[in-house]
């Protein structure tokens, strides 16, 4: 196996890594701020950026390393659901037994959540990833969803994230009134030429392994075949490790990393 072949403890480019040990790329930096406001100002978000970006990965970080006696957070991913399953799975993630009315379940929401911030001292956040896939009639519910008290007060906040086909969808004249109350927007550019050695290196080093196991032009050759995304980064030298283990080379070159790249384009 290649873990034991290069000495490694774990795989460090799998996906399940830990949150903690995530690698601060710009993206990573400028997200945490971002994200942070939210604490303090509940708001509507934007986050948008190409699959294997990170996206998701920072949310959930951020989610991760907040109070639970302080927050409430709703994690969301969806894709074809009507406006009723939507309203009825966010009334359960919030320990609400949903009613039949979609009507009576948005109130049930609402009290909810006036609830926990008023008579709870709790904060919401609540995160919808993979939001280009939301139907036009739930995201027209959202502008209606975060209305309390006749705007006089955001009770919650709202995140949504996807790719940046989203933007084009809340551009639309339809959605205007929902795009006018984002307050906090950011597009993931994904992992760096300055920074993908550095990743990597820092990979190795987290599984105690070596950290020169990829030369230079290897490197590159990631880079140039990664589109800017971490999670092809982390496939390419995953397979790459595999490759070199099988031809008991202790060095990863150009040419194996074109044989991974390869191999995992093939499917």
């Amino acid at each position: 196996m290649f873990l034991s072949y290069f000495g490694m403890e774990f795989n460090p480019f799998d996906k399940s890594i830990d949150t903690k040990y995530a690698f601060e790329t710009e993206d990573l930096k400028v997200i945490k701020n971002r994200l942070n406001y939210l604490k303090e100002h509940p708001c509507i978000a934007l986050f948008t950026g190409n699959p294997g970006m990170g996206k998701t990965f920072s949310i959930r970080q951020f989610m991760k390393e907040l109070n639970p006696n302080l927050f409430k957070c709703i994690y969301l991913s969806m894709s074809s659901l009507t406006v009723y399953e939507f309203y009825k799975q966010l009334a359960t993630s919030l320990g609400i037994i949903p009613e039949f009315k979609k009507c009576d379940i948005f109130k049930q929401i609402q009290d909810t959540i006036i609830d926990l911030v008023n008579n709870k001292k709790i904060n919401v956040i609540i995160c919808i990833d993979e939001a280009q896939y939301l139907k036009t009639d739930i995201i027209n519910d959202l502008k209606i969803l975060t209305n309390f008290e006749m705007d006089s007060k955001n009770y919650f906040s709202l995140i949504l994230s996807g790719s940046p086909v989203l933007n084009t969808i809340l551009n639309r004249n339809i959605h205007e009134a929902l795009k006018q109350r984002i307050t906090i927007s950011y597009n993931f550019s994904g992992i760096s030429r300055d920074e993908i050695e550095d990743y990597i290196n820092s990979r190795f080093k987290l599984a105690h392994g070596n950290e020169n196991i990829l030369t230079k032009e290897a490197i590159e050759s990631v880079y140039n075949s990664c589109n800017n995304s971490i999670r092809i980064v982390n496939n390419i030298i995953t397979k790459a490790l595999i490759i070199a283990s099988s031809k008991n080379s202790n060095i990863i070159d150009n040419n194996i990393i074109i044989e991974a790249y390869n191999d995992l384009a093939l499917g």
